[in-house]
């Protein structure tokens, strides 16, 4: 599929961030270490993350190939995203998305989201 951009070009809409999504820089090796690492989880592990003592830690990333840093960084970015996305559902509940949506609008462009 040639990778991320070309995975996310093959998306509608796409072609009007496609400029943004290249200035990203998407590492597809970064993305293929974070997959091997989940990958090497057991299903309680990805159900529950919080399960991930020291030891399961060093387990994963012999099992991935990765370091133990690498997995600690990405169970950081999930907790962090997991997170983001609690105060975006409490937006969501209290009003203020639809508040901050002309807002958002203006930063991605005169279009807004692609549709």
């Amino acid at each position: 599929m040639g990778g991320m951009g070309g995975l996310m070009g093959m998306l509608p809409g796409i072609g009007k961030i496609k400029k943004q999504m290249s200035e990203a820089k998407i590492d597809d090796g970064m993305l293929k270490r974070q997959e091997a690492i989940i990958l090497s989880m057991t299903k309680a592990e990805r159900r529950d993350p919080k399960v991930l003592n020291a030891k399961r830690r060093v387990r994963i990333a012999n099992g991935s190939g990765t370091s133990v840093a690498d997995v600690n960084r990405l169970m950081k970015q999930f907790g962090d995203m997991q997170k983001m996305m609690k105060q975006v559902q409490a937006m969501g509940k209290s009003g203020k998305l639809s508040r901050m949506m002309p807002q958002l609008q203006n930063m991605m462009g005169k279009g807004g989201f692609p549709r």
